[in-house]
C-alpha cells in the first residue's frame, strides 16, 4: 500500500481521536445531562480548552474531505507519486501537532502549523496534475 494511503488512514484515526477529545472537553463543561438530552434550547457556550478543541475539530472538518478526495483520486487515476506521499505525510503530521497547538493557545505557531498542513494538501493536489 502506498504511503499516502497509509497517511490517509492515520488521518482518519486522528479525526476520530480529535472528535473524542473535543467531546470529552465539552462534557466537562456541560455535563452528561446536556449530551444525553434532547438538546432543545440554546447550546452551551464552551470556553477555554473545550472551545479551542471544538474549533480545531471544525478546522479539520473543513479540509479533510479535500484531502481524502485528493489522495484517493491520485491513487485511482494512476497519478500517485512520491509527491503525493510527502504531501499526505506533511498534512497528517502537522494536523496532529495542530491539536495541542490550538488547545494550548499557541496562536501564531498554530497558524504556521496550519499553513504547513495546507502546503502538504497542496502537494497532494499538485500530484494530480
Amino acid at each position: 500500500m502506498p504511503i499516502g494511503l497509509v497517511w490517509l488512514g492515520w488521518t482518519l484515526v486522528l479525526a476520530f481521536v480529535q472528535l473524542l477529545l473535543a467531546a470529552a472537553a465539552c462534557r466537562q463543561q456541560d455535563g452528561l445531562q446536556w449530551a444525553s438530552g434532547n438538546r432543545d434550547g440554546e447550546p452551551p457556550r464552551y470556553t477555554g480548552v473545550a472551545a479551542r478543541l471544538k474549533r480545531a475539530q471544525a478546522n479539520l472538518a473543513e479540509t479533510l474531505p479535500i484531502f481524502i478526495g485528493a489522495v484517493l483520486l491520485a491513487w485511482v487515476s494512476g497519478r500517485y507519486s512520491p509527491l503525493t506521499g510527502w504531501g499526505a505525510g506533511m498534512y497528517f503530521l502537522t494536523r496532529a501537532i495542530y491539536i495541542p497547538a490550538y488547545a494550548f493557545g499557541w496562536g501564531a505557531v498554530r497558524s504556521l502549523i496550519w499553513g504547513v498542513s495546507m502546503a502538504g494538501l497542496l502537494l497532494v493536489l499538485i500530484s494530480l496534475l
